[in-house]
């Protein structure tokens, strides 16, 4: 059970491809929300339950019906990813009837060392991919994660073709945007990165993001360059990750994106701001030099944040110290 946020139910995704491949007599059942579906289509053994949360699943009650709905299905063992209170729960109602459970340790206490002002300590935590495979190895299914294997790039309709630029381009993805705008590089900074990569003609610059703000900022981006595309709004989740499983490269904040593309193999690069790859969300099977963080010695609090919805005053420009020119030879040599 993993219910949200996009990002987060991304990452379970090379943690449940790692346990089919090793357990492949075993079948996994994924509650999440019905908008993730697409996230799971392609990995065998695993099928989905939609939460419905403003519907069936509503409230107390609701979570009651989930438990006898999911009771219906056999199940031997609970894996909660979430551990929030709906997910404890229906956690506790399977541990009551008998089943094995087990919960993921978010690890609080050393993401609070690491991000406070004062005695930080900063050093690497484990992994969410690595936290999650704990919880199956509590099961009884201990999960190697060294050894990953990606689906194949997606084969692409007329439709989406004819918004990528295919075929013989290098396919860049950038994703401006970050749910917390202390994660998000500055505007004015990214269309200079964007203009200096549409300056080659072999690359396709293609734009991610959602909502009508955002929109007019990606049209904004792409203005005037045949090369820069904003898919933004005009395909749906599931053409989107077929998409982004054929980019070369993809630019992204902390964020959903950057999970996204890395379920499928694609080279990551990500940048921080407020905060920091060792909370544990490095994208899956990324190297830690494809993260650009921001300058530590300039912003020595630097992380303030775990999930960036902290901001510290004075701390507003943080991101600026990653500059473009240092964005665009990262994405070069990657291509």
């Amino acid at each position: 059970m993993r219910l949200s946020a996009m990002g987060d139910v991304a990452m379970t995704v090379p943690v449940l491809r790692a346990f089919v491949n090793q357990y492949p007599e075993v079948k996994i059942t994924v509650i999440s929300r019905p908008f993730f579906k697409p996230f799971f289509d392609s990995i065998p053994s695993v099928t989905f339950f939609a939460f419905d949360e403003k519907g069936r699943h509503k409230g107390f009650s609701g979570l009651l019906r989930l438990f006898q709905d999911l009771n219906g299905l056999s199940i031997d063992a609970f894996a909660d990813l979430h551990n929030v209170l709906r997910s404890k729960i229906i956690r506790s109602l399977f541990a009551l009837s008998g089943k094995k459970v087990a919960a993921v340790d978010k690890g609080r206490q050393g993401k609070k060392e690491l991000t406070r002002a004062e005695n930080k300590v900063f050093q690497q935590l484990p992994t969410m991919f690595e936290r999650q495979a704990k919880v199956f190895e509590k099961l009884g299914f201990p999960v190697d994660l060294s050894h990953p294997k990606f689906p194949q790039k997606a084969v692409l309709n007329p439709e989406i073709l004819s918004l990528s630029g295919f075929p013989n381009q290098k396919l860049i993805g950038i994703a401006p945007f970050a749910q917390y705008e202390a994660k998000a590089y500055p505007v004015d900074l990214m269309h200079k990165v964007i203009d200096q990569l549409a300056g080659n003609n072999s690359y396709t610059i293609l734009l991610f993001g959602g909502g009508k703000k955002e929109i007019e900022i990606l049209d904004t981006l792409a203005k005037a360059r045949k090369n820069v595309v904003n898919v933004a709004g005009k395909i749906k989740l599931q053409q989107e990750l077929q998409l982004i499983s054929n980019l070369d490269v993809m630019l992204s904040m902390d964020s959903g994106n950057a999970h996204i593309a890395a379920m499928f193999g694609v080279k990551v690069i990500t940048l921080w701001g407020a905060t920091h790859p060792f909370a544990g969300f490095m994208p899956f099977n990324q190297p830690m030099e494809n993260a650009l963080v921001s300058n530590r010695n300039q912003f020595p609090k630097l992380p303030t944040s775990v999930y960036g919805n902290k901001e510290i005053e004075g701390y507003e420009e943080a991101m600026r110290t990653i500059l473009p020119e240092q964005i665009v030879l990262k994405i070069q040599s990657m291509l």
